[in-house]
């Protein structure tokens, strides 16, 4: 993994149990642009990565959390900007494989914290973090580091 991740994702060790960011056993990232069609080609990326790394029996919860990582930074971050979509810097996500947890992280271009809505039945959105933090072992968000504009919001996952 080269020094630019490793300096982009440096929130990500925070709040973390110590860990040598040099030892991870695999990571994978892909760009997805603004478009929500980007929600499906994650999911497929994750099933392949998680494939790669023989975590088979993962993907439903991890497809499912970083579905709702990815849909957030379009909804929240990318497509309600005031700019065109089409000039919106995109999101990225992030899979990290250790020998035991596996850590999605989602990037994208605003300063704005993730805020959790109450979790309404009736309602047809509002419910993505409810689902991370049901889904996964822990979740969270940093600003990026440096001069960078954006967050990380992450999700942890332990391995069996």
């Amino acid at each position: 993994m080269g020094t630019k991740v490793l300096t982009m994702l440096e929130p990500l060790w925070q709040g973390f149990p110590p860990v040598d960011p040099l030892a991870v056993s695999g990571s994978a990232s892909r760009t997805l642009p603004a478009r929500y069609e980007s929600v499906r080609c994650a999911r497929a990326f994750t099933r392949e990565t998680l494939q790669g790394w023989d975590l088979d029996d993962l993907f439903d919860s991890v497809a499912l959390v970083v579905s709702e990582l990815v849909t957030n930074a379009l909804r929240h971050a990318i497509l309600a900007a005031p700019e065109q979509p089409d000039a919106a810097p995109p999101a990225r996500l992030h899979l990290m494989r250790w020998s035991s947890r596996l850590i999605c992280a989602v990037r994208d271009p605003s300063d704005d914290s993730p805020v959790a809505g109450e979790a309404d039945s009736a309602a047809e959105s509002g419910r993505g973090l409810y689902l991370v933090d049901s889904f996964s072992d822990s979740w969270g968000w940093h600003p990026l580091a440096g001069a960078a504009h954006g967050k990380i919001v992450w999700a942890q996952f332990r391995l069996p």
